[in-house]
């Protein structure tokens, strides 16, 4: 209490390292969360899936690039030989082509009891199934909001439905093919999207028929969503096309529209189902999506979808991810969707009957015949007899349009799914950690299945996203650790500097040693105070470290977030910081001890005499 400036200052010296180690937790920590958080966004947006039907990349890569074809013997210099790649890459789809069991891995995923489901946010199956929304009375009439038709503009609407349902789709699955979909299935975690996105306007969905607008991370939405959804017209974009193949130029100063948060969130659209296309004529399912006057009633009776809320993607997430402008639904939806076309009169009358074509009635080909006008029953020629010339052309391009169909292509065709035979299930891990956990959990699952005998049941996947950024996280605390070894030299030097501070301290006190020893005081008596002292010394060091860190980091925050604009939140761990005060104590206890044993074994005689 007679030194205490001394003391403070000391402290103040060996809080020095304390500070040094504890600035780089902080900024550690706030990094290591940052990265934590991209980490999280990222596998949301690109998350473990397991396609119906999958091909070993991998492999597939090696053919594309030549590799399996070097073949150097027999080679004449001066001539350029032909190297059979695409021979390699058939070779490689047809043997490499593996068909996974999901039915079989959705019933151990909703098991619970499983390493995938502890380690993921969300898993979320998909279906081959269409979201059909359209817009009516607008200044265009009715508008397919989803799928998008603003690509027909262009004349690609054929194309890329074709490319869509073309073999390729099926290998390399459909994520990887042209979508003209604006909708998009929210992950079912709430906590999750929340972190992601910022509620702008409204609510979050609450039912099925219950949808968010979601705008980029600059609150903007891209032209592409708006003519979509019917509030530009479409018919801009082909007096644009037409321009532009005349040789003319568009104008690229032009002007942005804007919209109000109310007006989006009155958008409301009407969900048609894909068998509410067809109606029943002369015994036979007839598609009627080309008449519009059928088309107007369906969409008046159907179910209303709502836009109920307007989210954007945040600041920290948009980092990670790029998400476009959409519409965002629920698994609610889906599976709304999903039931409705199972209980369907068609979807019945199909299931009932496998061997006839609900469309045309008559049989399924198979590998030896075809469905032909050849094969119509007498019933069915007596039935057309009787019909208008119309309504025989329209039943001949009925017969024409389903001539190759089976009784699984009409069930996806009428969106009748099984709900626990998905086409797709995309798992989204909690951080990469998890990732390699569910990496081995599905390892394990399959080394199960072999020992059961279910070769059949294993699953064959392609994680891209591991292989990016699998080392991120040991490249940041190899970082961390290397940076506390070197500031730790710091806190040995100031813990040296305490101790020839308390050996200088014994010096100049040891009368007032002679007098307490005089009195009586026994030897471990005076190693006790300056044992005491040190300890206090220490206590006030670590104390004064941990203050000032937590200061730094308020002006440290602030730097980041102006110099790198990404918002690092620093701040020191609870229990690193009294793991620190306690390294701090127990560091000058060490340092004190031997001028306290010192202090101890003077002779009070001789230390009474000094001046």
């Amino acid at each position: 209490m007679t030194k205490k400036g001394r003391t403070i200052l000391t402290s103040f010296a060996g809080s020095i390292g304390i500070i040094g180690i504890a600035l780089i937790l902080a900024i550690s920590t706030g990094v290591q969360n940052y990265i934590n958080k991209v980490e999280e966004d990222t596998l949301s947006s690109y998350p473990i899936t397991i396609e119906e039907s999958t091909v070993d990349m991998s492999s597939l890569m090696q053919s594309m690039s030549g590799e399996n074809t070097d073949n150097t013997e027999n080679k004449e210099e001066g001539k350029a030989y032909s190297a059979d790649i695409m021979n390699d890459m058939i070779t490689t789809l047809s043997n490499k082509k593996q068909s996974n069991n999901l039915k079989e891995l959705k019933k151990y995923l909703d098991d619970g009891d499983n390493e995938i489901t502890k380690n993921s946010n969300s898993i979320k199956y998909g279906y081959d199934i269409n979201i059909n929304l359209y817009r009516a009375n607008t200044d265009d009439g009715i508008v397919r909001v989803n799928p998008s038709t603003v690509m027909n503009a262009f004349g690609m609407g054929d194309m890329i439905e074709a490319q869509n349902n073309s073999a390729m789709s099926s290998v390399f699955g459909s994520s990887m093919m042209t979508n003209t979909d604006i909708c998009f299935e929210m992950l079912d975690n709430q906590q999750l999207l929340e972190s992601q996105y910022d509620l702008v306007k409204g609510n979050w969905p609450k039912q099925y028929n219950e949808v968010v607008l979601v705008l980029k991370e600059d609150g903007r939405i891209d032209d592409y969503t708006l003519y979509s959804l019917g509030l530009k017209d479409q018919s801009e974009l082909k007096d644009k096309w037409k321009a532009v193949e005349n040789g003319e130029k568009l104008d690229e100063n032009q002007e942005s529209t804007s919209y109000s948060y109310d007006d989006l969130l009155n958008l409301q659209f009407k969900l048609l189902l894909n068998l509410d296309y067809y109606q029943k004529q002369n015994g036979l399912w007839v598609n009627k999506e080309d008449d519009n006057n059928y088309l107007k009633e369906k969409i008046n009776n159907a179910e209303t979808v709502k836009v109920v809320g307007i989210i954007k993607q945040n600041e920290q997430s948009a980092v990670s991810t790029s998400v476009t402008s959409g519409i965002g639904y629920t698994k609610q939806l889906k599976e709304y969707v999903v039931e409705k076309s199972n209980d369907a009169q068609i979807v019945k009358e199909q299931k009932e009957n496998k061997d006839v074509n609900v469309f045309s009635g008559l049989k399924f080909p198979t590998d030896e015949d075809t469905s032909t006008m050849e094969n119509l029953t007498a019933e069915q020629r007596m039935a057309m007899s009787k019909l208008s010339s119309e309504e025989i052309a329209q039943m001949m391009e009925t017969y024409s349009a389903n001539k190759d169909s089976s009784y699984e292509k009409n069930l996806q065709k009428l969106g009748a799914v099984d709900i626990d035979t998905p086409t797709s299930i995309s798992i989204y891990p909690k951080d990469f950690e998890a990732k390699d956990k569910i990496s081995d959990a599905i390892e394990e699952y399959n080394q199960k299945q072999r020992d059961e005998g279910k070769e059949e049941n294993t699953i064959s996947y392609t994680d891209i996203v591991g292989t990016m950024m699998k080392s991120v996280s040991q490249i940041i605390n190899t970082i961390s650790y290397v940076l506390i070894a070197f500031v730790a030299i710091s806190l040995i030097v100031s813990s040296i500097m305490i101790g020839i501070i308390t050996y200088i301290s014994v010096l100049e006190r040891t009368k007032e040693i002679g007098i307490l020893r005089a009195i009586g005081a026994s030897k471990k008596d005076i190693s006790r105070v300056f044992n005491a002292e040190t300890l206090i010394i220490g206590l006030i060091s670590g104390l004064i470290g941990i203050g000032i860190t937590v200061l730094l980091t308020i002006p440290i925050n602030s730097m980041i977030l102006t110099v790198t604009g990404v918002k690092v939140v620093t701040a020191v761990p609870f229990k690193a910081g009294v793991v620190l005060v306690l390294i701090s104590m127990f560091l000058t206890i060490i340092a004190g001890l031997i001028p306290a044993k010192i202090a101890s074994k003077k002779d009070p005689v001789i230390a009474l005499r000094t001046e």
